[in-house]
């Protein structure tokens, strides 16, 4: 992969520091120390958090990549529900907010964490009283309301594991992860509402459990809860698509029983949760990820990347989180749920889209709760780009202090927007870099510490030890693109492939041996800043010169018509592989021939000559899963007009879009 990014623009990060105090030198020192002694490192944060049974101070840190065998905090005995919540009621902190839903329609539904450790325990013993105990996993397919991070916690409470399944997925879908992680248990809702339609979860889940069970998982129990969560409201027996002796009103059985719940000591490596992301083969992975090393390593990036002062200072810090993110994927388990209750922290979560009812959704909550840290992707911004800046300037953002991205790379176009306009050319933006496996963030700039460089993750956070690849397995010079790897383990860091340690082996650590792969290409400038180049898969072959598309998207959005855009490889008589640009304009903007000549001239003048694009296809619709992100291998499929096997559907937001894109493909020229 050959890097021909020309974005060199500086961010000082402004004084003072934030409210931890950490400054340059200080992370330096820290930074340091995590990568020389890490057993030292981490085991000093680690005794911050409560444990039942403290952790050897011997065997604080192992790990083998060639096994591969990673251990944190052996011998200690701990809960995250118990750190999440009863740690901070005992210390006087439980009348101070801990959650607060925002619904589809702006209903809103806060949670003390009194209130939130009260729901927490009955909805755990009424799994407890069904027979769930540690080790049973349990399948959780909710929309974004209360009892969603409610079950999460209940589970983790009596030692159950977790496996969310975003609402919006297909019945089949669900049925994989059913089937996959063998739940017999799964906790559900009647409906779901987002953008102001409604989404029949329970059916689909009903579908989900007879695909199941004819592969052979049976299903025996069924918790429904109601969006609103009252008693009685709804989920009531008798309905249609009631299952009797197997479906359960959790609303009732959990305002009926106790609200106080003993927490299973649980050892630091016993499975948390089971969390399920795409696989190459189209088989999802089953991430598994351990209770102790992601507690520490969740709270810990949350603390220092939000700037948040912690336990020991929540009951001063006035900050509220708002990660829009879905709770079915690790940015809800991570930033949305643990992360901030593990640190005291109030957090906001959304049922709804950021378009409805109105393009100034997302700013009217920040107004609205006076939202000081805002944790959004790049996709969700791009798609409010389109309609302007009077969106954002009619609202008061002035609580903000810290924004954030999340999810993908964020081109210096959809950066420089975020910064000038939402944040006022005066608040650090922390452009992280992470995945599902990873469990936290691993790259990302510090709020008052790091110069902030558009397009750049920056520096790598405590712990982790990036090293750019040559495919030979050859360190990279600085500014050399590569395969991106991590070169020690991190407590956050994934387990195992549930049911498949081979794959897990052979899948991030068979490539480079002593290394985890990550799959993204990537670059380390002179100054030690990460440069994400994006999927090693997403690499163009041009007349035998490598050219990563995100560099070629950033060219495109130098373009002031561009919102979005999306380029692929497809096959070329001449070059063996063309460029192919899937590009969404700003409102108001006209696609024409003229334009797709001047954005071929912005790719040439910002890259070169070698990539400038075949085919520019406009459309302001792109096949993006229910997260935001574009499902590229559809797109390749639609750039070389290949109709057969499209592969798996079904998490597309519109599947629709497939259809009307391939009958407006482009011809290469």
């Amino acid at each position: 992969m050959e890097v021909h990014s020309h974005e060199h623009r500086h961010f000082m990060p402004k004084r003072p520091h934030g409210l931890l105090g950490l400054g340059e030198a200080k992370y330096k020192e820290m930074y340091q120390e995590s990568i020389n002694d890490p057993a030292a490192f981490w085991g000093r944060i680690g005794k911050t958090y409560d444990w039942f049974k403290p952790f050897d101070d011997n065997k604080v840190a192992h790990s083998d990549f060639h096994t591969p065998d990673i251990r944190w905090f052996e011998g200690g005995q701990t809960n995250i529900s118990y750190n999440c919540l009863d740690r901070h009621v005992a210390a006087g902190l439980g009348d101070r907010p801990a959650a607060t839903f925002e619904g589809d329609e702006g209903e809103v539904f806060p949670f003390t964490y009194s209130e939130l450790l009260a729901r927490v325990s009955q909805t755990a013993n009424v799994l407890r009283d069904a027979g769930v105990s540690k080790g049973d996993r349990v399948t959780l397919c909710m929309p974004m309301i209360p009892q969603l991070m409610i079950s999460m916690l209940a589970c983790a409470r009596i030692g159950a594991v977790h496996s969310v399944v975003f609402a919006g997925f297909s019945a089949d879908a669900v049925a994989d992860r059913i089937v996959d992680a063998g739940s017999s248990i799964v906790i559900t809702a009647t409906e779901g509402v987002r953008g102001g339609k409604t989404v029949p979860i329970k059916s689909i889940v009903d579908n989900a459990i007879i695909v199941a069970e004819q592969r052979g998982v049976n299903v025996t129990r069924v918790f429904v809860t109601s969006r609103n969560g009252q008693a009685g409201v709804e989920a009531r027996e008798g309905e249609e698509g009631w299952v009797s002796g197997r479906d359960v009103n959790m609303d009732a059985l959990a305002a009926a029983a106790s609200p106080e719940c003993e927490p299973v000591a649980m050892d630091a490596e016993d499975p948390l949760f089971l969390l399920y992301t795409s696989g190459s083969t189209g088989k999802p992975k089953g991430v598994l990820h351990t209770t102790a090393g992601y507690m520490v390593y969740a709270g810990e990036t949350f603390k220092y990347i939000f700037d948040h002062p912690g336990p020991s200072g929540a009951a001063e810090c006035s900050d509220v989180h708002f990660c829009t993110a879905d709770v079915g994927w690790i940015t809800g388990h991570s930033y949305l749920t643990y992360g901030p209750l593990l640190n005291g922290a109030h957090s906001v979560a959304f049922e709804g889209v950021p378009t409805y009812p109105h393009p100034g959704r997302f700013w009217e909550i920040i107004q609205k709760h006076k939202v000081t840290t805002f944790y959004t992707a790049p996709t969700a911004l791009r798609s409010l780009m389109v309609h302007g800046d009077e969106p954002v300037l009619k609202h008061d953002l002035s609580s903000l202090r810290v924004l954030g991205t999340v999810g993908e790379p964020i081109n210096p176009e959809a950066w420089t927007w975020y910064h000038s306009v939402v944040g006022k050319k005066q608040l650090p933006i922390v452009d992280t870099w992470w995945q599902t496996e990873t469990g936290g963030v691993m790259i990302t700039p510090l709020p008052g510490v790091t110069t902030l460089m558009p397009g750049s993750a920056t520096k790598p956070f405590f712990g982790v030890k990036p090293v750019v690849l040559h495919q030979d397995g050859e360190v990279a010079e600085a500014n050399e693109a590569g395969h991106l790897t991590i070169g020690q383990a991190w407590p956050g860091m994934m387990r195992t492939i549930f049911g498949d340690h081979e794959r897990f082996r052979e899948t991030y650590f068979s490539q480079f041996p002593g290394h985890y792969t990550t799959g993204d290409g990537g670059r380390i400038d002179e100054e030690g800043n990460v440069w994400i180049m994006g999927r090693m898969d997403d690499v163009i072959n041009v007349s035998g010169h490598r050219l990563g598309t995100a560099e070629v998207e950033s060219a495109l959005g130098e373009h002031h018509d561009v919102v979005e855009s999306a380029v692929v490889g497809a096959p070329h008589a001449i070059k063996g592989e063309g460029i192919y640009c899937f590009v969404t304009l700003r409102a108001g903007a006209t696609p024409s021939d003229e334009l797709r000549a001047a954005l071929k001239q912005t790719v040439r003048k910002s890259i070169g000559p070698i990539a400038s694009p075949d085919a520019i296809h406009f459309t302001q619709e792109l096949p993006k899963t229910r997260s935001g992100k574009i499902m590229r291998r559809i797109l390749r499929k639609i750039a070389a007009g290949d109709e057969e096997e499209m592969g798996d559907t079904s998490t597309l937001a519109d599947s629709s879009v497939v259809g009307r894109l391939m009958k407006s493909r482009q011809a290469f020229a």
